[in-house]
């Protein structure tokens, strides 16, 4: 019997680039999202100072750097999918790219997970230095909640709530808390790792979908569904990033760097994790079909991620990766 995680990444096969997804009966070109998310995101942090200014500079390095834009995107389909094209829209998804690249920058200062290398690039402190990278991410941080604040073609009200339900995904509901039980967790259950898990990688998968929502005014049962898409899709890709942290694997950042942590794929051993992992593709593409139904732009965009993701992780591990694992 086919799963429907089988049916989510196969159909969609290895890439997606340049595939004409459709709204309305209008053809929309994922690249042109993507595309209109980068102009849009160069503007805005070109406000933030001029090329020489080294603060500037390295916002613009964290936000621009070359990224999968998962984020962003998904705010634009979910609402395109749910009948929203407003031109507000990319100043959202912009603002949730712009929270992301800021938690990126202080994830890996040698305080926290002490990484020096992103997307294939030097991490923003080893270019810039830590002070300017702290700075950096703080000024990210509050440039995105001035484009929230500020967009046109959204009523107060509205903007009200994508503004605090931004702030609870930084706060101490979200990536803050998350990233210090990470980093304080010690030897912890299974549950208190999913829950770490939640909070580093679900959440801004979370506000995705629940500012997409809300800008779409969705009603509270598909904006439940999207959640717990969001929370299925956070779990998988984090079981995804552990297994690309393995040593040897080319992932375009510093691998082994969870090596010590409690993970799941350190609690479960490798075959069980990609069970679970399986488990998670298939409740998140039924959570997604109850939301959105069965086509749409947002299916076959997060069906192409999928389907990249696994293909990753049929590579057999060699002995040194398992020995990092078990040990």
């Amino acid at each position: 019997m086919t799963t429907r995680a089988r049916q989510f990444d196969g159909a969609i096969g290895a890439s997606i680039k340049g595939f004409d997804l459709t709204h309305a009966g209008e053809p929309c070109d994922l690249e042109s999202l993507r595309e209109a998310v980068e102009q849009r995101m160069t503007q805005l942090l070109l406000e933030s100072g001029d090329q020489a200014d080294l603060l500037a500079a390295a916002m613009r390095a964290g936000a621009l750097s070359a990224g999968k834009r998962m984020r962003p995107l998904l705010v634009m389909l979910v609402a395109r999918d749910l009948g929203c094209t407003s031109p507000a829209l990319v100043d959202v998804a912009c603002a949730v790219e712009m929270v992301h690249a800021a938690s990126l920058i202080l994830d890996d200062m040698p305080c926290m997970d002490n990484a020096r290398l992103r997307r294939g690039r030097p991490a923003i402190h080893v270019q810039y230095g830590e002070d300017v990278a702290i700075l950096a991410s703080v000024a990210l941080l509050s440039r995105a909640f001035g484009v929230l604040a500020t967009a046109g073609d959204i009523p107060p009200v509205t903007r009200a709530r994508l503004v605090a339900r931004l702030s609870e995904t930084v706060g101490t509901q979200g990536l803050a808390r998350g990233q210090y039980q990470d980093l304080h967790g010690g030897a912890r259950t299974l549950d208190a790792i999913a829950t770490t898990n939640e909070l580093k990688t679900g959440v801004l998968l979370g506000v995705a979908v629940d500012m997409a929502a809300i800008i779409a005014q969705a009603d509270e049962r598909v904006a439940t569904s999207l959640r717990a898409f969001a929370l299925a899709a956070g779990h998988a890709f984090q079981i995804r990033d552990d297994f690309l942290d393995l040593p040897g694997t080319e992932s375009g950042k510093d691998t082994g760097k969870d090596q010590g942590k409690s993970t799941l794929l350190a609690s479960l051993g490798f075959e069980e994790a990609q069970r679970r992992l399986a488990r998670y593709l298939d409740d998140a593409q039924q959570h997604l079909e109850d939301a959105l139904g069965p086509q749409g732009g947002t299916h076959l965009f997060v069906g192409g991620l999928f389907a990249k993701g696994r293909a990753r992780l049929r590579v057999p591990l060699d002995a040194a990766r398992r020995e990092a694992l078990v040990n």
